[in-house]
């Protein structure tokens, strides 16, 4: 952690520390430290006895589905016998749907725990979006640091290149020609050759600064014209506009390139988040579905769907296992990242340790590992200005050939003095820094964060999968079977005018034994109940010997009484003179 206290405006977060401080345990139960070594076996043992905590999880959870599954197959086997037995008790009390009692109260419990088991589910899948989202903007910001990372190691190495390149093609041309030009005159041929030596030596001292070798060549190509003979000054393509490079290989460069880094982030990151949508989309529709099935009643869509639930619990575990390492592995980077860049050989081979740390810290108090370099350059610079300067004034007139050759290289010099203050400024360690600190708040907050919210979901949605695997098998007990459905659907076609309640009576009265006719006894009669229509006829034999529905009472074939029109009404009052059995039955049929 004495590392991370020289880091300017980032602190590790809470839940860094947090989960940074969980003991580690390798496969033989030993602890371990929790030092960020992502290479060593020792380190990839404690994440996996971690990520071992998800798999005992979901065995637990097969274990408790497994366990309602005897319940529900076996265990209510024997409660066929004493419900058939209590099956009239309970539909002489039923309501519209038939369920009443302990039956009823049992399939209602189930029916609102699978409810609940979906609702939990929907708010985990919630979760799950927003902390996809998140660990998106964090990756995003990460790589947009590092893009711009790689765009300032590029523009330093490009403005080396074309400032070597500049030096060089002055040398070999225009310096050349007024030493051949000065022969005959021995200080301004000295003053020439004093050109030529600063100018080698800048060229050497710019050579030593090779930064960004490996940036350039990834991030922006290896182009060997930069080397000939134009002196165009060179321009990087800015991150926000250039292009996305998919690397065509998985082993990390050496040294590290911050744009090799992007690229492979980008592409693997655009993988986990539509991996992860299309993971919550399914357990949405799982829940939905269920629900479906459940408002419905339809079996079908419940085993189909309980089908993916299975998938969805493998999947919200096996996830939850993954989360659990990669937390765990960023907090272990996120507490001291510093340590692990300084003492990793991936980022400091061809660097110096003192120029990383330069970088990483940019403290007041340490000096650019630069400066020499840069002085010793902008001192050789300044004396060829010099000698230029003096050549103008003396030389010139007495030389004016030369003057071409001169304006060619004071031209070079004055471009390569651009050059070489942009690269002062672009050396410095602030701008690198600031990518820096970029990059580790992407990663370490928004991250961070994210994961541990996916890391919600896939436990939520585990434990909502468990619940909704354990409750449907006694959902499917509350729904009626086929021939019931049958046998309502035809008691409905002879008669659509009788409720559910009255069918389920009719079809009880019918297993206790039919009972003969109310009109069958003697000296049966019917009187209607204060009633202002005209008194029913008597009773009609039909042809076949049986007797006639005419004088059936109407509350017995439970439908509603037929409606009378004022001639119906006129005609039976006539008929009631003259009673006339067949004139009734005629009344009737119409």
């Amino acid at each position: 952690m004495a590392a991370m206290t020289t880091v300017p405006s980032y602190t590790p977060s809470l839940w860094v520390r947090m989960c940074h401080a969980l003991p580690r345990l390798d496969l033989t139960m030993q602890m371990k430290d929790n030092i960020f070594v992502p290479d060593s076996w020792e380190y990839q043992q404690t994440l996996l006895v971690l990520s071992s905590l998800s798999a005992i999880a979901l065995v637990i959870s097969l274990l408790v589905v497994l366990s309602f599954l005897i319940h529900y197959c076996c265990c209510h086997r024997g409660d066929r016998s004493e419900g058939s037995e209590e099956e009239e008790e309970d539909e002489d009390g039923s309501t519209g749907h038939g369920y009443s009692g302990k039956k009823g109260r049992g399939i209602c419990c189930v029916t609102w725990v699978a409810v609940a088991a979906v609702t939990l589910c929907c708010v985990a899948i919630g979760i799950g979006f927003y902390g996809n989202s998140e660990a998106n903007d964090g990756m995003y910001q990460l790589t947009s640091s590092l893009l711009t990372a790689n765009y300032t190691l590029a523009s330093i190495d490009l403005l080396i290149s074309d400032t070597i390149t500049g030096l060089q093609l002055s040398i070999s041309g225009p310096l050349t020609t007024m030493e051949e030009l000065f022969t005959g005159s021995k200080p301004f041929l000295v003053s020439t050759r004093n050109c030529r030596r600063l100018s080698e030596n800048v060229v050497n001292l710019l050579s030593s600064i090779s930064l960004a070798r490996a940036s350039v060549e990834l991030g922006l190509g290896n182009d060997s014209s930069i080397s000939g003979a134009s002196i165009i000054p060179l321009t990087p393509v800015p991150p926000s506009v250039a292009p996305t490079v998919v690397p065509t290989s998985n082993l990390m460069p050496s040294p590290f390139s911050p744009g090799w880094a992007a690229n492979t982030l980008m592409v693997n990151e655009d993988y986990r988040w539509l991996s992860y949508v299309l993971l919550l989309l399914l357990d949405l529709i799982v829940c939905l579905f269920i629900l479906l099935g459940l408002a419905k009643q339809a079996r079908w869509l419940l085993i189909l769907m309980t089908v993916l639930a299975w998938l969805a619990l493998f999947l919200s575990w096996g996830s939850l296992g993954l989360e659990t390492a990669t937390v765990v592995a960023l907090s272990d980077f996120c507490s001291d990242p510093n340590s692990f860049i300084l003492n990793s050989t991936n980022f400091n081979t061809g660097t110096s340790p003192d120029v990383l740390d330069y970088y990483l810290t940019c403290s007041r108090r340490m000096n650019s590992p630069f400066q020499q370099l840069l002085t010793q350059s902008q001192r050789a610079l300044s004396n060829i200005h010099t000698h230029l300067s003096s050549l103008d004034r003396n030389a010139l007139p007495q030389f004016p050939k030369a003057e071409k050759s001169l304006r060619d290289v004071q031209q070079i010099l004055n471009s390569t003095e651009g050059n070489f203050h942009q690269l002062v400024a672009l050396l410095n360690c602030r701008g690198l820094n600031k990518d820096y600190i970029d990059s580790l708040k992407g990663l370490c907050y928004d991250g961070m964060e994210g994961l541990l919210y996916l890391s919600l979901y896939s436990f939520l949605s585990a434990l909502a999968f468990t619940a909704i695997l354990c409750s449907l098998p006694g959902a499917w007990r509350s729904f009626p079977s086929d021939s019931e459905e049958y046998e309502d659907s035809d008691s409905e076609s002879e008669d659509p005018f009788t409720s559910h309640q009255a069918r389920r009576q009719t079809a009880s009265g019918s297993q206790r034994g039919a009972m003969a006719p109310f009109y069958n006894y003697p000296g049966a009669g019917w009187t209607p109940p204060f009633s202002s229509a005209p008194p029913l006829p008597t009773p009609n034999v039909s042809s076949n010997g049986n007797p006639g529905y005419e004088s059936l009472p109407l509350t017995d074939r439970q439908s509603p009484p037929p409606s009378y029109s004022p001639s119906m009404l006129t005609g039976y009052g006539g008929s009631q003179s003259h009673p006339n059995p067949a004139h009734s039955r005629n009344l009737y049929s119409r």
